[in-house]
């Protein structure tokens, strides 16, 4: 069963990759470039009036649909549902049944002390990962199939979509670190394959590398983390590795002459990784930008895959952290930094999808927070439900992109709520559950990761606590500011606002199926995530913080309704601030401009890291191309030493002219030379 879970995303992957292929040959067996006509923009992927997602209608795509689209949409999806299917039966079996399974497939790498073999480890924490993932991509793959029906690729663009899917899976089965960093690097490219999908697109292409650089930043510490772990207990296996953990307690690593703690060291190098893949605080710059993709992938990446695989390990790893309580602290730290940082940018963006992202970003940090805390259990919980209303956020947004015509910026919208009525109704149930709202799925998840903060035993347990809690009260203002800019008010564009209409079934029903899931994932899961159950639940799959569980049982009913508190100042603010008197958000921002920009450019970040590495990286490699490749190498090289040679074997060839006496004449000089030559030479002795 487990096989299958895994592997038929990689069969529909292959298949739909196939007809990508015969698709593109039978539409074009000679093999040129198809000429695509845009008028004032570079988004090929949309015909007149499909997805140019930054509000163009004039394109024209002179190419028809590849050959076998359907057949691609329908077998992709078709056996993701399967997987999806049967990852919640896996869910039941493992987690309450207690049938843990370890399934070697074959041996993969062995080199000396390196043995690494291809196995699927199914405990209750892959389990809870089997089902977001397959659930999550299962519902964008139907999606995708309404959103994406006048895109000339949709095969590629399935292939894609199940590649990513298969490479979480793999990341989440892995029994070993090299596997999971398989899997790992894996969600890297495909996340760099749909970011770019449209990439006639030049600000898409410049999407699709950010992330793909900024990921190689934290990859490159996750990578040093691993070799860490391999020299210190010399297998990559996760039994090894736990079995061998507490032994290293007190050990130091010579770390260019700093005599560094090695399980602290190792447990930050792998937290690197996970800042990257996750987007925290300093490495986050590029998961606002992946909104250049289709926003069906907006919802996987944020949702399912990418952004939850750093949360994924750090849990993964809960018996390493456990011991290195310095690690654990650094992992409260920027958690609640970026909770903070992002709730604060999302405050003043405009686009929609923008929005919804940076709610993303705090979320994760959330997360964060409980795996800082040792609240491992915790911070799953919220992985798992964010999962659902995340993915109905963005799945909404994109169903109001649709409707307005392909237009993303929330201050032309307003009034669409007797438009879209069944998009606005998903979207507030999405809202009350990212806010917190009681009984939705992110108000048990939530506040327990405020909760655990409150009690952790972390030097930044009380940072934490007072972050997650003003980060509720922003999460709560940007996201009704949201609703109400969309939904409610006067229409800012008629024209648009006339047109608007609901979206077609594939889009309308999985967000009704995670409408439902953002309510239900939350109640019936409580005691397993967040309550008594919790150990007999996970089992050896987490080590979890002792007594922590119990602790947040017992704290004052004055922190417990603390978020919710700030989840009803936020709200009451933000329908101040756009129902009740909409001029004063404008007064505010004449009044502040300074903080207004400061929050609307990302805290300068960008602008930052253009200053401090990009334009230093340019220079250097301008400077070693054109002083060291083209002055000294080719300087020297082809233009030089070589040129010169030619210049020579040119002007020695001039003298083979033919002629009988030219030849006679040169014997002669030559004769003439030697004669000269003996007779200095015998005068001399």
């Amino acid at each position: 069963m487990v096989q299958a879970i895994v592997f038929l995303p990689l069969l529909g992957a292959i298949l739909a990759g196939l007809i990508a292929i015969f698709g593109a040959h039978a539409r074009n067996p000679s093999g040129d470039e198809v000429k695509h006509h845009d008028h004032g923009h570079g988004d090929h992927a949309h015909a007149a009036e499909a997805h140019d997602e930054h509000g163009h209608d004039d394109h024209h795509v002179s190419e028809p649909p590849a050959q076998g689209s359907r057949a691609a949409e329908l077998i992709t999806t078709g056996l993701l549902f399967v997987s999806a299917a049967l990852s919640w039966v896996v869910l039941v079996d493992v987690g309450f049944m207690h049938h843990d399974a370890r399934i070697a497939l074959f041996p993969w790498i062995n080199s000396g002390d390196l043995q690494v073999s291809w196995a699927l480890r199914v405990d209750t924490l892959t389990a809870v990962m089997l089902v977001v993932v397959n659930t999550i991509s299962s519902l964008v793959h139907l999606y995708s199939i309404g959103y994406m029906d006048e895109d000339p690729y949709r095969p590629r663009f399935f292939a894609y979509l199940s590649l990513f899917t298969f490479a979480m899976l793999m990341l989440v089965t892995a029994d070993n670190l090299v596997q999971l960093f398989f899997g790992w690097e894996g969600v890297g490219l495909a996340s760099y394959l749909l970011i770019g999908f449209w990439y006639h697109k030049p600000s898409a292409n410049a999407a699709a590398i950010k992330a793909f650089i900024v990921n190689r930043v934290g990859d490159f510490g996750f990578a040093l983390g691993i070799f860490a772990i391999f020299m210190l207990i010399g297998s990559t296996d996760f039994e090894t590795i736990f079995a061998g953990a507490p032994g290293l307690t007190g050990k130091t690593i010579n770390f260019f002459g700093w005599h560094a703690d090695a399980l602290t060291l190792t447990c930050l190098l792998l937290f690197m990784g996970a800042m990257g893949k996750s987007a925290q605080f300093l490495l986050h710059t590029w998961l606002p930008d992946a909104m250049e993709g289709p926003t069906p992938v907006s919802a996987l990446i944020h949702a399912a895959t990418m952004v939850t695989a750093g949360v994924f390990m750090v849990a993964r790893l809960s018996p390493l952290f456990e011991l290195a309580p310095n690690a654990q602290a650094v992992v409260m730290f920027f958690g609640a930094t970026t909770a903070f940082f992002a709730a604060t940018v999302g405050l003043v963006q405009n686009d929609i999808k923008r929005i919804v992202a940076y709610s993303t970003c705090s979320q994760l940090g959330y997360m964060f927070v409980a795996m800082g805390a040792g609240a491992y259990s915790v911070g799953m919980f919220h992985l798992f439900t964010h999962a659902f209303f995340k993915a109905l956020l963005f799945l909404g947004s994109g169903s109001v992109i649709y409707a307005m015509h392909h237009e993303q910026d929330i201050r032309n919208m307003g009034g669409l709520k007797d438009k879209i009525p069944y998009t606005y109704s998903v979207m507030v149930i999405g809202t009350l559950a990212l806010t917190g709202f009681p009984l939705t799925a992110g108000y048990f998840s939530k506040d327990a990761i405020i909760e655990s903060a409150y009690v952790a035993h972390n030097p930044f347990a009380y940072y934490g606590f007072a972050m997650t809690v003003i980060a509720a009260g922003l999460t709560s203002f940007y996201s009704w500011r949201l609703i109400f800019k969309t939904f409610h008010g006067e229409p800012h564009d008629q024209h648009h606002y006339e047109a608007a209409h609901e979206s077609p079934m594939w889009m309308l029903v999985p967000i009704g199926i995670l409408a439902a899931g953002s309510i239900l994932a939350g109640f019936p899961f409580k005691e397993v995530f967040a309550g008594h159950g919790v150990e007999e639940f996970f089992r050896e799959s987490l080590k979890m913080h002792p007594h922590i569980i119990d602790e947040m049982h017992h704290i004052s009913p004055v922190i417990a309704f603390l978020p919710t508190v700030m989840m009803v100042l936020g709200f009451l603010m933000s329908w101040l601030f756009y129902i009740r008197r909409p001029y004063l958000p404008v007064e505010l921002a004449n009044q502040h401009q300074m903080l207004y920009q400061f929050l609307l450019n990302k805290w300068y970040f960008d602008e930052l890291y253009e200053v401090i590495f990009v334009r230093p990286a340019k220079w250097l490699g301008r400077f070693l191309w054109k002083k060291g490749d083209g002055f000294v190498i080719d300087g020297f090289g082809p233009d030089g030493v070589s040129a010169r040679v030619l210049d020579v074997t040119r002007n020695v060839v001039k003298i083979q002219t033919g002629y009988l006496y030219h030849y006679a004449f040169a014997m002669l000089i030559g004769v003439a030379g030697l004669i000269t030559w003996f007779m200095f030479g015998l005068g001399a002795q």
